[in-house]
């Protein structure tokens, strides 16, 4: 029943900008902590970005402070990554991820970004 569809990667140039979707059905993301996750070619998944049930709190990694956003639009039960200033090292795979307790974690599939000129 629960299911996480990402959407939003793609290819674009240093300094460009994309916006990456995570769409929720069997849950409500409001009620739960969302997170976006991602993994480069050889490298552990590094958590981005997490924002609060209740949606008033936010943290982010160093590396995207200033240029990332994670934010809810709980009409469309959908939680965003808007990814600004894009460097080639923000290159990997990106994943949604639901914290829904009790150790009961959900993944979407994952969407590749890839920065390059």
């Amino acid at each position: 029943q629960v299911q996480l569809v990402e959407s939003g990667g793609g290819l674009v140039q240093p300094g460009g900008s994309l916006r990456l979707s995570c769409v929720a059905s069997g849950f409500t993301v409001s009620s739960y902590a969302m997170s976006w996750y991602r993994q480069a070619p050889g490298k552990e998944r590094e958590l981005v970005a997490t924002i609060t049930p209740a949606g008033v709190g936010t943290n982010y990694v160093d590396s995207v402070k200033g240029r990332f956003t994670i934010f809810r639009r709980n009409a469309e039960n959908t939680v965003y990554l808007q990814m600004n200033s894009l460097k080639p090292e923000d290159t990997a795979v990106y994943y949604c991820k639901a914290n829904m307790g009790w150790g009961r974690n959900y993944w979407g599939q994952g969407t590749q970004v890839t920065v390059s000129s």
